[in-house]
C-alpha cells in the first residue's frame, strides 16, 4: 500500500475529526475578523454582525461604510478565509454523514458475509505476518476472515478486499462471531505469546477438530502453545536465526539454492505441488558416535530425501548413495 493510499485512508477514516478542525478554523477566522473591525473603532455587535454577513455571504449590506485600505483588507481577508472555511465545513459535514452511512452499510454487509462462512480460515492479527499470510491465502483462492483490534490495520485489510472484523481475538465471543466452530483452520499470529496461548485455548474449546497454527516469539512458548491445543507452532525469530546460520556456515550451498530458485522460477511451485520443500539440515555431533548412513537418516527423518552433502571443506557429494555415511557437521 502506497504512502498516498495510507494518507487518504487516514483522511476518510476520521470524518468527524475533519469536521471539528474545519469548525475551529472558521471560528478562528471569525474571532480575528471581529478583532480587526473593533480595532477600527467598531462596536462588538456591529463587528460580529458584519463578520456573520460576510462569512455566510448573506449580502444585506454594510453595517458601516467600508472606507480606507485597512477596512478593505480586513473585509477581503474575511471573505477569502471565511467563505473557504464554510465550504470546508460543509464538505466535512457531508463527508461525516456519508461516511457514517457507508460504515453502517458495509458493516452490515461484513456481518452477512461472516454469517455465510463455513470451512473457512480465521487469521487472528493483521500485522506483518498476518498481512503476508492473507496475501498468500487470497492468491490461492482460500476463504478467510481476519480479526484485528487495531482500526487502521482493519481498514487496510478491508481496502485490500479482505473480510475483516474489528475486534479483540482474545475475546471468546469474537471467536464465536467469526464462527470458529465451523472453521477449518485458525492461525493466530499476534506478536504477543500470552494472547496467542489464550486464543488457542479458546478456539480449541469451541472446535475440537479445528487445525490451529500458532505463532510464538520465544522457543519456551512452543510447549505452552502445544499444550493449549495448537497443532503447529511457528517461531519466526528461530526460523530467521536458522536461515542466517545457514548463510554463515554453508554460504556456497545457500547461494546455490538461491541461484537455483532464481534460475528455475517453477522449482518451488513444482516441489510444493509434490508436497516437497527444499532446505538445509546440519548433521548433529551425535553422528560421530556411530555410523549413520543416508538410508538410515532418510528412514528416521520421516520423508526426508538427501540430494546433496556438503562436507564443509570443499567436498560436495551430489546424489549420495544410500550407503554413504554422514559425518557431524555435514
Amino acid at each position: 500500500m502506497s504512502g498516498s493510499g495510507r494518507a487518504w485512508s487516514g483522511l476518510t477514516a476520521r470524518p468527524f475529526r475533519n469536521l471539528l478542525i474545519a469548525i475551529l478554523f472558521v471560528l478562528a477566522v471569525a474571532i480575528a475578523s471581529v478583532g480587526g473591525y473593533m480595532a477600527a473603532g467598531w462596536s462588538f455587535g456591529d463587528a460580529l454582525y458584519m463578520v456573520t454577513l460576510t462569512i455566510f455571504t448573506v449580502g444585506y449590506g454594510e453595517v458601516r461604510p467600508i472606507d480606507g485600505a485597512y477596512l478593505h483588507g480586513v473585509t477581503m481577508a474575511t471573505m477569502l478565509f471565511g467563505c473557504t472555511g464554510v465550504i470546508v465545513v460543509t464538505g466535512a459535514l457531508v463527508q461525516a454523514l456519508t461516511q457514517s452511512q457507508l460504515e453502517q452499510f458495509f458493516g452490515k454487509r461484513v456481518e452477512r458475509d461472516i454469517e455465510r462462512l463455513d470451512g473457512h480460515i480465521v487469521i487472528c492479527g493483521f500485522g506483518r505476518i498476518g498481512l503476508m499470510l492473507a496475501a498468500e491465502l487470497s492468491a490461492a483462492g482460500e476463504t478467510f476472515v481476519v480479526v484485528e483490534r487495531e482500526e487502521p490495520r482493519c481498514q487496510e485489510a478491508r481496502e485490500l478486499g479482505y473480510l475483516c472484523r474489528h475486534a479483540d481475538a482474545t475475546d471468546e465471543d469474537v471467536l464465536k462471531a467469526v464462527h470458529v466452530e465451523r472453521a477449518r483452520v485458525l492461525a493466530t499470529v499476534l506478536p504477543d505469546d500470552a494472547a496467542n496461548v489464550f486464543i488457542t485455548l479458546s478456539a480449541r474449546s469451541l472446535n475440537p477438530t479445528l487445525e490451529i497454527i500458532a505463532r510464538g516469539e520465544r522457543p519456551s512458548t512452543e510447549r505452552k502453545l502445544i499444550q493449549a491445543g495448537a497443532d503447529k507452532v511457528i517461531l519466526p525469530t528461530h526460523i530467521g536465526a536458522e536461515r542466517i546460520a545457514e548463510l554463515i556456515l554453508f554460504p556456497k550451498l545457500a547461494q546455490q539454492i538461491r541461484d537455483t530458485e532464481t534460475d528455475e522460477a517453477g522449482l518451488s511451485e513444482t516441489l510444493a505441488g509434490l508436497g516437497l520443500d527444499l532446505g538445509v539440515l546440519v548433521a548433529p555431533t551425535s553422528f560421530g558416535a556411530r555410523a549413520v548412513t543416508v538410508a538410515e537418516f532418510e528412514r528416521r527423518g520421516g520423508g526426508i530425501l538427501v540430494v546433496r552433502i556438503d562436507r564443509g571443506n570443499g567436498v560436495v557429494l551430489q546424489r549420495p548413495s544410500a550407503e554413504e555415511v554422514l559425518r557431524p557437521g555435514d
